[in-house]
């Protein structure tokens, strides 16, 4: 079969079980909250505490230069909400094939559903608490404290997160493939996120490590494609007047190869030993 007649075979394959993916994605955000008091609004409480805890513990350290940070709260939360879909989204597809073992013993289903929806209803969660990020800044803009200018040039957040969603697909069908073989990559990959939230820049500015240009360590850091995405979806929000002056073009194509090089690489591992899942899960 040539390529182009099986790119063909697998997106008839996608609209076909395209109706399994929508209730996967529907049970996997129902069960999030099953026995849950407080149920959805927990996405909007959950980040907007976790904003409040972090500005007075790191305010104080990396807040003050307003020239580098308009806004401390509004900086850290546009951080916060992409680096937790990232995680939370390619965890939850590394356990998608373990959690489903017992249907994909009994009923076939093509396995990249499994991680396909897991990734996809913690978009849908991630999009719904962006509601708090609007709210917070509204909030700041009447209360004229340190006021962020929203313009049109907002839609441009739409690039780094429809791009940091197809990374997170490929991360999640590497991890979703190395779990099934070895359990311990679950612990190990605990660790990994613990270290990634500390090596980009969330709570402080990649400025106060120095210059990239004579700075090993901000140079190191601007390799990490998570800076880049928070970056561009960041220079969408806070910088939206001068986003075309701050947007970065070639950090924008990095990201882009990168995601490019993730997804045939997760995709390519899930692949070939998707009919080897059967025997160790």
């Amino acid at each position: 079969m040539s390529g182009k007649a099986k790119m063909k075979s697998h997106f008839g394959n996608f609209l076909k079980y395209r109706y399994l993916i929508k209730e996967l994605v529907s049970k996997d955000i129902k069960l999030q909250y099953r026995n849950s008091v407080l149920g959805m609004f927990w996405t909007f409480l959950e980040p907007l505490l976790t904003m409040i805890v972090l500005s007075l513990v790191f305010n104080r350290l990396f807040g003050r230069d307003s020239s580098k940070v308009v806004n401390f709260p509004v900086y850290l939360l546009c951080g916060k909400l992409l680096h937790e879909f990232f995680t939370s989204s390619t965890k939850r597809a590394m356990r998608s094939i373990r959690s489903r073992a017992s249907i994909i013993k009994k009923v076939y289903v093509p396995k990249y559903v499994y991680p396909l929806s897991a990734v996809l209803s913690k978009f849908v969660t991630f999009i719904i608490s962006l509601s708090v990020l609007a709210v917070v800044i509204l909030y700041f803009n009447i209360a004229n404290i340190n006021p962020i200018t929203v313009t049109g040039n907002i839609v441009w957040a739409l690039l780094p997160i429809t791009v940091l969603f197809f990374f997170s697909l490929g991360v999640g069908m590497i991890l979703a493939t190395l779990n099934v073989f070895f359990k311990d990559i679950e612990n190990i990959y605990d660790v990994f996120c613990l270290l990634l939230f500390y090596t980009t820049p969330i709570v402080y500015s990649i400025d106060r490590l120095g210059d990239p240009s004579t700075s090993a360590v901000a140079r190191l850091i601007r390799f990490n494609p998570m800076y880049g995405f928070i970056d561009m979806f960041r220079g969408a929000v806070i910088h939206g007047a001068e986003f075309f002056t701050y947007f970065d073009m070639n950090l924008f194509y990095y990201c882009c190869g990168f995601t490019v090089v993730v997804l045939i690489v997760g995709f390519t591992m899930f692949y070939k030993n998707q009919d080897k899942f059967i025997l160790h899960i």
